[in-house]
């Protein structure tokens, strides 16, 4: 499977998204959640942390057999063409 562009959009948005909201909680949280205060930083921190990370994975290309098998395809339809006209051509001048 592939990374591409699409896929870290998925990834980056609700991790960012729900990181955030995690940090803000334990920004202006109540104080009978200040003992959960550590947990949502933590957590909040892992989420922005690896959505933000996970933009920085490479992009995978095709792969360089895959190009050149298609190039290759191409150079032999259009030899094999050429050499087809060649033999039509010397059929019809005997």
């Amino acid at each position: 499977m592939s990374l591409n562009r699409t896929a870290k959009g998925i990834v980056l948005v609700p991790s960012v998204l729900l990181g955030g909201a995690f940090l803000a909680a334990a920004a202006w949280g109540d104080a009978a959640a200040a003992s959960n205060k550590g947990l949502a930083l933590v957590l909040g921190g892992v989420l922005v942390g690896g959505g933000l990370l996970a933009q920085l994975l490479p992009e995978q290309n095709d792969s360089p057999d895959q190009r050149d098998g298609d190039k290759l395809t191409v150079e032999k339809l259009r030899d094999d063409t050429l050499s087809a006209e060649k033999q039509r051509e010397s059929g019809e001048g005997a």
